[in-house]
C-alpha cells in the first residue's frame, strides 16, 4: 500500500514538471494553453494582461481635429469682419477719385464776380460749369474764359453772341446787334446795346473765334473792347450750365432761391 501510494505521488510529480515544461514552451512559443488546467499543488506563471486600450486615446484625432477648428475659429471671425470695411474703404476710396476727377476734368464749379451779367447772372451766384471737352459752344451759350490777357480779371463769364465765319455788325444808336444781317432777338439782355468799345464793326470772326458780350450790355467789358476782342475758342474754359447757388441781390440784397435751375 505504501509502495502504490509513493508510485502515485511519484507519478503526480512528474506529471506537474512535465505540464510546467509544456506550458513555458507554449508560453515562449507564443501560443496560448487552452484545453485543462495545472494540476493542484502548481502555480501558473503571471502573464502580463495586453494594455486596455484609453477610450480617449481613440478621439485623440477627432479632439485635434475639433482643437484645431476652434482655433481656426477666431481668425475666421476675424476676416469676416474685416472684409466688410475693407470693402467699404474700397468703394469710400473710389468714391473719392471719382469725384476729384469729375471736378477736374468734367465739371467745374465756378463764381461769377461783378454784375456784367445780369439780370442772367448776379454777383456771388455759384456756377456748375462742364469742361470744354465734353461740350461744344454755340451762340446764346454763357461761357467761362480764363485770363490770356493781362489787362482782364482771371476769369471772365460772357455769352457767345457770334461763332467762327460769322459777321458782327452793332448798330449802337438803336442799341440793336446784327450777326449775318440778322437783328438779334435777346431777352436775355438788361438793355440795349449802346455803349462802343473800341472795336470797329462790322467785324468777320476767324474759323475758331467766337464773339462775346455781357448781358448787361453797357456795365460789360466784353468782344467790342480793344482789349480783348474775338476770342479763340482754345480759351474757352467751359459752359455755365447750372445756376447752383444764387447771389444775394445787388439792389434788395436779398437771395432769390428760385434762381436755382438750368443757365438759358
Amino acid at each position: 500500500m505504501e509502495d502504490r501510494k509513493d508510485h502515485i505521488e511519484g507519478s503526480r510529480e512528474a506529471h506537474s514538471i512535465e505540464w510546467l515544461l509544456l506550458e513555458e514552451e507554449l508560453a515562449s512559443s507564443g501560443t496560448p494553453l487552452t484545453g485543462g488546467a495545472p494540476m493542484a499543488g502548481t502555480e501558473t506563471p503571471d502573464r502580463e494582461a495586453p494594455p486596455a486600450e484609453d477610450p480617449a486615446d481613440g478621439a485623440d484625432g477627432a479632439d485635434g481635429s475639433d482643437e484645431a477648428d476652434e482655433a481656426d475659429q477666431p481668425d475666421k471671425e476675424k476676416d469676416e469682419a474685416v472684409s466688410p470695411l475693407l470693402d467699404w474703404i474700397g468703394a469710400l476710396v473710389t468714391s473719392v477719385v471719382a469725384v476729384v476727377l469729375l471736378f477736374t476734368f468734367v465739371v467745374q464749379l465756378i463764381s461769377v464776380e461783378g454784375g456784367s451779367m445780369q439780370p442772367t447772372l448776379l454777383g456771388g451766384d455759384r456756377l456748375v460749369v462742364v469742361g470744354r471737352l465734353f461740350t461744344s459752344f454755340d451762340a446764346g451759350d454763357v461761357v467761362i474764359v480764363q485770363d490770356y490777357n493781362a489787362r482782364l480779371s482771371d476769369r471772365i463769364v460772357k455769352r457767345i453772341v457770334a461763332t467762327g465765319g460769322q459777321t458782327v455788325d452793332i448798330d449802337f444808336e438803336e442799341g440793336i446787334v446784327y450777326v449775318d444781317g440778322e437783328a438779334l432777338v435777346e431777352p436775355y439782355i438788361n438793355e440795349p446795346t449802346y455803349t462802343p468799345e473800341g472795336v470797329l464793326f462790322p467785324l468777320t470772326l476767324g474759323e475758331n473765334e467766337v464773339f462775346l458780350m455781357g448781358d448787361n450790355r453797357n456795365h460789360s467789358s466784353d468782344s467790342r473792347h480793344i482789349d480783348l476782342g474775338p476770342v479763340d475758342q482754345r480759351y474757352i474754359v467751359g459752359k455755365a450750365v447750372f445756376l447752383l447757388s444764387p447771389g444775394a441781390d445787388p439792389e434788395t440784397k436779398e437771395t432769390d432761391w428760385g434762381r436755382i435751375g438750368p443757365i438759358h
